[in-house]
């Protein structure tokens, strides 16, 4: 970590080089894997509400199971925290561009509703398969990943188009910056 400075810093603390990429490469491999999982999530889901199998139902929602109790949560947490990492010790910031903002909040709303909504849903339909029955709600398997997969997509997209431009916040730091910056003297 460096000393006090400008931009990319919080209370003084920015990341140097090795440790940002390193965090990228964690908040990369870690996005990327919960984008994979979700589409993992919807396919297995698909197959549980379009087979007429009950050996397939039982294993399609058993694997949406494992995935959802041993992958889930560690690659929303691992993204989440690199993430808030990354933005807070970059130049980018938490609250200084739309994009980041915007990302962080649907990333935050996304592992909120893996925690509440998914995984329930999930263990509900585990149980109730198990127990010889059908698939109480074919929506409780789909509709998340559905969801999640939706959001990924669109978090990848403004991840590398960075639309939109700087909040009100990062628009009042970029002045105070040019105020205390010395304009440098005009070239002949």
């Amino acid at each position: 970590m460096s000393p006090p400075g400008g931009p990319g810093t919080v209370d003084g603390v920015k990341l140097h080089r090795p440790a940002r990429r390193a965090f990228l490469v964690v908040h990369v491999v870690a996005s990327a894997g919960w984008l994979g999982l979700s589409a993992g999530l919807l396919a297995l889901g698909l197959a549980a509400n379009t087979t007429g199998s009950a050996a397939t139902l039982e294993a399609a929602v058993r694997s949406m199971k494992l995935f959802a109790d041993w992958l889930l949560l560690p690659l929303a947490l691992s993204t989440l925290v690199s993430g808030l990492v990354l933005s807070l010790g970059t130049p980018w910031g938490l609250a200084r561009h739309r994009w980041v903002w915007t990302k962080f909040w649907l990333t935050l709303a996304t592992t909120t509703a893996t925690v509440l909504a998914l995984r329930p849903g999930v263990n509900e339909a585990v149980s109730a398969v198990s127990a010889g029955h059908p698939l109480p709600d074919g929506g409780d398997v789909l509709f998340g990943p559905i969801v999640s997969l939706s959001a990924y997509v669109f978090m990848t997209v403004i991840s590398v188009l960075k639309p939109w431009g700087l909040t009100r916040r990062g628009r009042r730091l970029r002045q105070a910056a040019r105020r205390r910056t010395p304009a440098e003297p005009a070239r002949v």
